[in-house]
């Protein structure tokens, strides 16, 4: 089926002004493929009117209908429309569930830089001082339930310190002061924010809290307020800078000017430009909306638990004036420096560090020749160089050297997640075929065009990451 997405089609005539009424606008919408309506078919409601004027014709319509129906038979709905509730409930509840949300959580938390300071020892530290807006709170982002138990960061890092550490918190700022109930916090219209003087306050009390102890984590970010769609007017959603709001870039710099080692916790649902955190802070987690075990995964991690593997699924750029900025730009994109700075990002697509290293070698073909409809191996050697066992996310790109149109620099076309004990290693192979190589020509036509293929496999996107050969087809 192919759908609108919420008053999609109603927008036509309201908000892009290419329909001059709901009715143009059917006739459009359903003309241009467009089967069904959401959310309520204000428009489509009118498609029968259409039929008999012969604007919109009633095979379409029967298509589409036929196309509906078949799908709620293959989803069982015509036997049982309804959820089994119990069931949910019991899935929501069940131990197997909670352990899956903490699998996923070890495995999408990224650490993004560490000089060292992690993992913690347990019992090292006398006073650990959990410090932050986001320290005792667990946003889940918009669209989100609201779990039946979550565990917070202080609740995580205060389990898993050991029974000599004392772990103390401190609020530092608050984001916004109307965000009270977790759940619908995001369907607030209004966003309120507190004032500068309260938040200053709050940073005199965290910086105190913070030389009272042996080593800060310092959770910042975004709650729903900050980070959400926004859909009306009244109800805004966008921002002008990626920057930490709301006074936190204060807080940071005061804790850190305290001399205390400190580990930035982000919990966050977008990428943030976190220059002087990079420049300062020794070790930097990015944790995201993570989820009802965010405190529990966090502490996994932060104490060797668990050694992190997840790896950036988006860009994270320096500055917003660099912004739109991807992996997979075109050629003559992202050419140039800008006058204040460089055109880097702060941190690559496909970046992610690890507690221990990785050193890839032996990148081969299996044949450096094929033709347009055949296929090819890749083979490349990943060794654990370091002390402590982890995982690591294999990544393949390829380029299209020399095209009918212009193609990106490089394109993420697979990755495997491989498991290696201290000094193990395992070869990784990928199969190169048509449906990695072929794109829509000059003509629109999906085709792979004889060439110099660059194949590219390694750590992340960044060059540097990555052992490169090349693939002719003819």
């Amino acid at each position: 089926m192919v759908v609108s997405d919420y008053y999609g089609v109603e927008q036509l005539c309201n908000k892009h002004f290419v329909a001059e009424d709901m009715k143009k606008a059917a006739e459009v919408g359903f003309n241009s493929g467009v089967q069904y309506e959401f959310p309520a078919g204000n428009c489509y409601k009118l498609l029968p009117e259409l039929v008999r004027e012969g604007k919109v014709a009633q095979a379409d319509v029967d298509k589409a209908v036929s196309q509906v129906l078949e799908l709620k038979f293959r989803l069982g709905l015509f036997e049982n429309p309804y959820v089994d509730l119990g069931r949910a409930l019991r899935i929501s509840k069940d131990k197997n569930s909670r352990a899956l949300a903490l699998k996923a959580a070890h495995e999408s938390i990224v650490l993004l830089k560490n000089d060292g300071l992690l993992p913690l020892k347990k019992n090292k530290y006398g006073k650990i001082a959990v410090i932050g807006p986001c320290a005792k709170d667990v946003f889940m982002g918009g669209y989100a339930g609201e779990p039946y138990q979550k565990v917070s960061l202080f609740d995580g890092i205060k389990e898993k310190a050991g029974s000599k550490t004392e772990v103390i918190f401190a609020q530092g700022v608050r984001l916004t002061t109307n965000a009270t109930i977790p759940f619908f916090n995001w369907k607030l219209d209004e966003i309120k924010f507190p004032s500068p003087e309260e938040n200053m306050k709050l940073i005199k009390q965290a910086v105190g809290v913070a030389k009272k102890a042996d080593i800060v984590i310092l959770a910042v970010g975004e709650n729903e307020h900050l980070c959400r769609e926004a859909w009306a007017k009244t109800h805004i959603g966008d921002n002008m800078t990626l920057d930490l709001i709301s006074q936190q870039e204060e807080l940071v710099k005061a804790v850190v000017e305290t001399g205390k080692p400190v580990v930035v916790y982000l919990m966050n649902g977008r990428p943030l430009s976190i220059n002087y955190i990079e420049k300062n802070v020794p070790a930097i987690i990015e944790g995201w909306y993570m989820g009802q075990e965010t405190g529990t995964a966090a502490a996994d991690i932060l104490f060797g638990d668990v050694n992190p593997s997840g790896k950036l699924t988006i860009t994270f750029p320096k500055s917003v004036g660099q912004v739109p900025m991807f992996y997979n730009f075109k050629p003559s994109a992202q050419m140039n420096d800008y006058i204040s700075m460089d055109n880097k990002p702060l941190y690559y697509f496909g970046f992610g560090l690890s507690y221990t290293s990785f050193r890839y070698s032996d990148l081969r073909l299996e044949k450096a020749k094929i033709r347009s409809g055949g296929s090819a191996k890749v083979k490349v050697d990943v060794t654990n160089t370091g002390k402590m066992a982890g995982d690591e996310i294999v990544q393949l790109y390829i380029r299209d050297k020399f095209s009918s149109v212009t193609r990106p620099v490089k394109e993420l076309k697979g990755f495997k997640r491989i498991t290696l004990k201290p000094k193990e290693s395992k070869t990784v192979t990928f199969e190169i075929g048509p449906e990695h190589l072929a794109f829509h020509d000059v003509n629109m036509k999906f085709t792979v065009e004889p060439g110099d293929f660059e194949i590219m496999v390694g750590k992340s996107s960044r060059d540097e990451d990555l052992l490169k050969v090349n693939l002719l087809v003819s």
